[in-house]
């Protein structure tokens, strides 16, 4: 379980985007965080994953306390994180961007291989499209490669932001069924902030929704049926 205890964050000393703010994604489940944009979602992702350092509060993975941690040992620890802007290496090849997944056992070839095995299982595709240049596939398939490379690592938690900007809707559907199967197949515990407020609902077992760096609301999905009251009461 991933636990976010009056947590004050900001890009500047005496300026903080996130103001209290305390979250709890259970083991397994699909927690979303939504509200408009700048009131800190992406700002909170970047904390849990070591880019910021808070100036206060807890971060608390399993109940160990990883509060400005390395990112590098965020990734040993089982936190990985999926960026909104995409980011796989264009002119390399399917099979080398998920190589890049393991610069952390680099070492170790016969993990790196079954690692990859099990992407090319988990998404076929890639397996077909392996030599190809991570560039020439489409949106969705890049989608793939980005997650197929995050899970190199065996993470327990996915920190995902954003993950259809800029996609068609076909595709975009296509990226949700995969985070959905990622928590029921896998177990994974996901923590998505997203901008697609009715799509990010139709998936998630736990809603948090934002204002100014703090909790608004919280509740199960089902509790915010009402997007209207949800998001402008």
């Amino acid at each position: 379980m991933l636990e976010i205890n009056d947590l004050y964050v900001g890009y500047y000393e005496d300026l903080h985007i996130l103001r209290g703010l305390s979250l709890r994604a259970e083991t397994g489940k699909l927690t979303t965080i939504l509200g408009a944009n700048g009131v800190g979602k992406s700002t909170l992702l970047k904390a849990v994953y070591g880019f910021l350092k808070p100036h206060s509060g807890q971060v608390l993975l399993n109940g160990l306390d990883v509060t400005g941690t390395a990112t590098y040992r965020l990734i040993d620890l089982g936190i990985s994180y999926i960026p909104q802007q995409p980011g796989v290496f264009k002119h390399m090849t399917v099979r080398e961007n998920l190589m890049m997944g393991a610069w952390t056992f680099k070492n170790d070839k016969a993990r790196m291989e079954s690692k990859i095995e099990e992407n090319y299982q988990r998404f076929p595709i890639l397996r077909e499209k392996r030599n190809d240049p991570a560039g020439s596939l489409s949106g969705g398939q890049q989608r793939m490669v980005e997650i197929g490379r995050t899970l190199m690592t065996d993470p327990e938690v996915i920190l995902v932001d954003e993950p259809t900007a800029g996609l068609a809707k076909l595709l975009s559907e296509e990226v949700y069924r995969m985070l959905v199967d990622l928590r029921d197949s896998e177990g994974l515990t996901i923590v998505l902030v997203d901008q697609e407020i009715r799509e990010a609902l139709k998936i998630a077992d736990y809603v948090y929704v934002l204002e100014l760096g703090r909790n608004k609301f919280e509740g199960p999905a089902s509790d915010f049926d009402d997007l209207e009251k949800a998001f402008w009461a």
